[in-house]
């Protein structure tokens, strides 16, 4: 039941009684910031009597009188200058709470209008580790495919794995001049990861020593620059004559030049470590003076994959299954998984096409050599494929968007991809409408940064993107040491093996850096802080696992109090809406939160965000805290009360349980 919908709905047609334009203030109704006003507030009336012209007061006591909310609210009262709160009914609570504990869906229904949704997430580079950076498109991409399958919509989810171009270019290289084809052959995986590794260290050695000279340029500029700006806002601020606003700004300037010359020279620093790692190590730099252009050889060999060279399409055919093992592994521990993972090799002989298809509708134009598509509202212009006949990022969207419409049929298409890349997305979207293909909806489910705890972007000390499985093994370590501490475990009953320990830190590492990521706007940047990441108290995962674990705790306990096999399903069995009966503050504040599950998850979805239904769940694991502090389940001999309370406890968990598995998180029995 999504509460909130209920009530603008019946507001919406007291209002029509008042005004021709209802929607604009059936919307009006928030949750009450403090019990004393009640659990819902409209303040529809203030705009709605200036309007009207009339007193707000008064608009209010007639809008009281035309809604049809008795089955739901208390008498509605009018307070103040015109609002109207309102106050749910305990049978309403009660009878909801009962539906809810009968409803393997908790309460939650199932769209009247569901749609074909593809979902495109993740989207790696197979040929080499995954990184931190892949975290959020994953996390976020899962969530929102099994939030919208929850609902009843038909979730297509797709990994366009980028498993073409320059990275294998890099293996093969790599492969033909640092390889030993025994070896590989014995030992795929890590084999093919180090020769990534080696290849894409001489490239970005070779690089960095061609780059130095132009960033110690570009720092001597950025120097006199500041310098400069540093002198004038110096003369601004002597300046009697010169305002405040004035002084500001050249403040702001010196300021920001000065910012500059920082980051140029973090540039230089991450260059020089490159450079470092390289001449410090002597096979290294053996191997660097030995392959003198890299990144041009590199080149050479992804245009011949990309030509049909027998050779390297061989080479690509033999060492794709490895790749897509060792990302596999990483999202088998994530518990994510794909209905497509169609990447850009699928696309590749359907290029020309695409080309030929712009070509024919009128939309292309040469320029410098390179098809473009100059497009209405965009200064730089899509360009489809280059001087040299390469094609781009931009061909294959166009491709893979062509596909999804033919094949999958789909009403919407969401992309969950950084938001750099948004200008591309705009351009993209743009292209549609001339491709007849504007009936789907197009969104780009953009997202910010993952931090370092120093706010700065995460990576090593010589720039590189911190690897991801160093993280999770990270994340299930500390969990560990968290949740499963001999303090802890002494006092659990029966003990707690060393199996048991390791699955359950697992579940809660994984579980943390999943939370971590989206408790946090998608569009915001985020700092990646394990400890804070496991810690049992505050807005973490752990906190809701252990939560959870605690409904199953008392569970056991009143099982074994009153000799029951299987306690949830007695308590479903047992448990009518006429013996709930809530009585004291925190059963009903409890109750309250967990009839608004179904608000949650629509809030998450309509605007792909599931940091609302984060904020949902530690707002839920606190009511369900405070609960479990003041309302003893345990040796409670009243039958009413005990009934009432034990529907709470399984209402809890179940809702607490799913509200996790929508976010990819598991739980444990026991912490």
């Amino acid at each position: 039941m999504n509460l909130s919908a209920l009530l603008r709905k019946r507001f919406h047609a007291a209002l029509t009684e008042l005004t021709d334009q209802p929607d604009e203030y059936a919307g009006m109704i928030r949750v009450a910031a403090d019990a004393k006003f009640g659990d819902y507030q409209s303040n529809a009336c203030m705009p709605l009597g200036k309007k009207i012209g009339q007193s707000p007061r008064d608009v209010a006591t007639k809008l009281v009188e035309s809604l049809k909310i008795e089955d739901l609210c208390q008498t509605p009262e009018v307070a103040g200058p015109g609002f109207i709160n309102l106050k749910l009914r305990d049978e309403f609570l009660s009878n909801t709470i009962a539906d809810m504990l009968g409803d393997d869906r908790v309460g939650v229904g199932v769209t009247p209008n569901p749609e074909k949704i593809v979902i495109d997430y993740s989207s790696p580079n197979v040929a080499k580790p995954m990184h931190v950076g892949h975290i959020r498109s994953t996390v976020i991409g899962n969530a929102l495919a099994e939030t919208f399958r929850f609902v009843g919509h038909h979730v297509i989810t797709d990994n366009h794995l980028g498993d073409w171009g320059t990275q294998f270019g890099i293996i093969i290289y790599g492969y033909k001049h640092f390889g030993d084809p025994d070896v590989v052959a014995a030992n795929p995986v890590p084999e093919l990861a180090s020769l990534y590794r080696l290849t894409n260290q001489l490239i970005e050695y070779q690089k960095a020593k061609a780059s130095l000279p132009k960033l110690s340029e570009k720092l001597a500029e950025a120097e006199s620059n500041a310098k400069e700006e540093t002198a004038a806002a110096e003369t601004v601020e002597k300046d009697e004559k010169a305002s405040n606003k004035e002084k500001k700004k050249a403040r702001k300037s010196a300021e920001s030049a000065q910012r500059r010359i920082e980051s140029v020279q973090s540039d230089i620093a991450s260059t020089q470590a490159k450079i470092a790692e390289v001449d410090n190590d002597p096979k290294l730099s053996a191997l660097a003076a030995e392959h003198e252009d890299v990144p041009a050889a590199v080149l050479r060999e992804t245009a011949k994959l990309h030509e049909g060279d027998a050779e390297n399409r061989e080479l690509w055919e033999k060492f794709l299954p490895h790749c897509k093992d060792e990302i596999n592994r990483i999202y088998d521990r994530l518990g994510v998984t794909f209905d497509h993972t169609l990447g850009e090799s699928f696309y590749h002989d359907r290029l020309p096409g695409v080309v030929e298809m712009l070509d024919g509708l009128g939309l292309t134009t040469k320029s410098d050599g390179a098809v473009c598509v100059f497009l209405d509202g965009f200064d730089s212009p899509m360009i489809i494929q280059k001087r040299d006949g390469a094609y781009l990022y931009a061909t294959t969207d166009l491709a893979t968007l062509q596909y999804r419409h033919e094949v999958f049929e789909c009403d919407r298409i969401l992309y969950v991809v950084d938001s750099r890349q948004s200008e591309h997305f705009e351009k993209f979207f743009a292209m549609a409408g001339p491709l007849g293909m504007d009936n789907i909806e197009l969104v780009h489910v953009s997202f910010g940064t993952v931090l370092g705890k120093d706010g700065r972007p995460m990576k090593t000390r010589s720039g590189s993107l911190i690897g991801l499985e160093s993280l999770l093994d990270d994340a299930v370590a500390r969990a560990k040491d968290v949740v499963c501490n001999p303090e802890r475990l002494a006092n659990m009953s029966p003990p707690m093996g060393e199996d048991e320990q390791n699955k359950i830190a697992e579940v809660v590492g994984m579980g943390a850096i999943k939370y971590a990521d989206l408790s946090h706007h998608r569009t915001s940047d985020y700092r990646f802080d394990v400890d804070k990441m496991v810690a049992l108290e505050g807005n973490t995962a752990t906190y809701m696992q252990y939560s959870y674990a605690r409904t199953q705790s008392i569970l056991r306990r009143v099982a074994e109090e009153q000799n029951i096999d299987d306690i949830e399903d007695w308590v479903i069995k047992n448990v009518t809406a006429d013996e709930i009966q809530l009585r004291e503050p925190a059963e009903r504040a409890l109750a309250i939160a967990l009839i608004r599950f179904e608000e949650a998850i629509e809030g998450a979805i309509g605007a792909y965000t599931p940091n609302q239904l984060c904020d949902y769940l530690f707002d839920t694991a606190k009511s369900y805290s405070t609960f479990n502090d003041a309302c003893r389940v345990l040796g409670n001999t009243d039958p009413v009360i005990l009934k009432t309370r034990l529907a709470l406890v399984v209402v809890a968990g179940r809702v607490i349980k799913q509200g996790l598995r929508l976010l990819g998180i598991g739980v444990c029995d026991r912490m």
